[in-house]
């Protein structure tokens, strides 16, 4: 099992949400996705990002955005930095894929591909609903759902779970619950821990 702890307002989440899946396929492993709020992480243990934001290095925030677009040539992804809503308040959107539960890839990758390629603001309801649309989910039952006390609660207890075991930001990746893997550019890394796995099992 690989436990996939997301948000989608990180690009480099979006990097592993997408290269994740084929992985998966390929050595025929299960991806639980775990939807969480990554502010809420950041406001527990690491407010470090929210310095960082204020006071970026020039030289590093250049570099960041070459290593980005260098890896969304890679996975075959669009990606480019918001120029009108970053950060995004994306509790909405999170509350929904957990409202969708096992049917929230598509809806995810769709949220993906409105923010960081098209510059959508994914806060807001009418984009939400749009979204929705597209992947064929009932727009109104979806945000009449999010408002749910049940679905709010879920994220917040993923949100506090990932924290608990020691994550710190989005993408969070465990296997086998304590194996813990933090990034888009560990996918190398997991592929070789799930092959061991298989051998040993072998």
């Amino acid at each position: 099992m690989i436990e996939f702890f997301f948000d989608c307002s990180s690009p480099w989440t979006y990097l592993a949400f997408h290269n994740i899946q084929p992985v998966a396929r390929e050595l025929g492993i299960e991806v639980s996705w775990r939807p969480i709020l990554v502010g809420g992480i950041f406001n527990s243990v690491n407010p470090s990002v929210y310095a960082q934001r204020e006071k970026p290095v020039p030289l590093k925030a250049r570099y960041m955005l070459k290593d980005l677009n260098d890896w969304a040539r890679s996975a075959g992804l669009s990606i480019k930095m918001p120029p009108t809503v970053f950060p995004v308040n994306s509790v909405k959107a999170m509350r929904g894929c957990i409202w969708l539960g096992k049917d929230m890839v598509p809806f995810a990758t769709a949220v993906f591909e409105a923010y960081w390629g098209a510059d959508r603001d994914i806060s807001q309801d009418a984009v939400l609903a749009d979204i929705c649309k597209t992947v064929g989910v009932d727009a109104q039952k979806f945000l009449a759902g999010i408002s749910e006390h049940a679905i709010k609660d879920q994220l917040k207890a993923n949100t506090e779970e990932v924290v608990a075991r020691g994550g710190f930001g989005s993408p969070t990746i465990f296997l086998d619950k304590t194996d813990m893997y933090f990034g888009n550019d560990r996918l190398p890394l997991i592929r070789e821990a799930l092959l061991r796995r298989k051998a040993s099992a072998a």
